[in-house]
C-alpha cells in the first residue's frame, strides 16, 4: 500500500516505514504528525484518486529530526562589466518516518 501526499507544496509517494526529508513542519521530535493533504492511494489494484484530495484519508508520520540541507551557492556575473556576485543559502527540513496510511 502507497499513498501520494503533498507537503510544503511539493508532492512524496511514501509508503509504510519509509523515510523522508521534507519542508520544515512545526512539530517536537519524537511527536507524531498527521497529513492530511493525500492526492492518491493504491492497495493493490484498488486505486483512489482524490479530485484534487481524497477525503477522509490521512497519513500518520513520526517527526525523526531537524535539519539543514547543504549550502547551495548562487554565483551572478556580467562578463566584461565587472560585476560578481555570491549567495548562499541553506534549507530547513524535517526528516518524518511514515507510520501509517489510513483510506477511508
Amino acid at each position: 500500500m502507497y499513498a501520494v501526499i503533498k507537503t510544503g507544496g511539493k508532492q512524496y509517494r511514501v509508503a509504510a516505514g519509509d523515510k523522508l526529508k521534507v519542508e520544515k513542519l512545526v512539530g517536537e521530535v519524537g511527536s507524531d504528525i498527521t497529513i492530511d493533504q493525500v492526492l492518491m492511494v493504491a492497495d493493490g489494484d484498488n486505486v483512489t484518486i482524490g479530485a484534487p484530495v481524497i477525503a477522509g484519508a490521512t497519513v500518520k508520520a513520526k517527526v525523526v529530526a531537524h535539519g539543514r540541507a547543504d549550502k547551495v551557492l548562487i554565483f551572478k556575473m556580467r562578463r566584461r562589466k565587472h560585476y560578481r556576485k555570491t549567495q548562499g543559502h541553506r534549507q530547513d527540513f524535517t526528516e518524518i518516518q511514515i507510520e501509517n496510511i489510513a483510506a477511508k
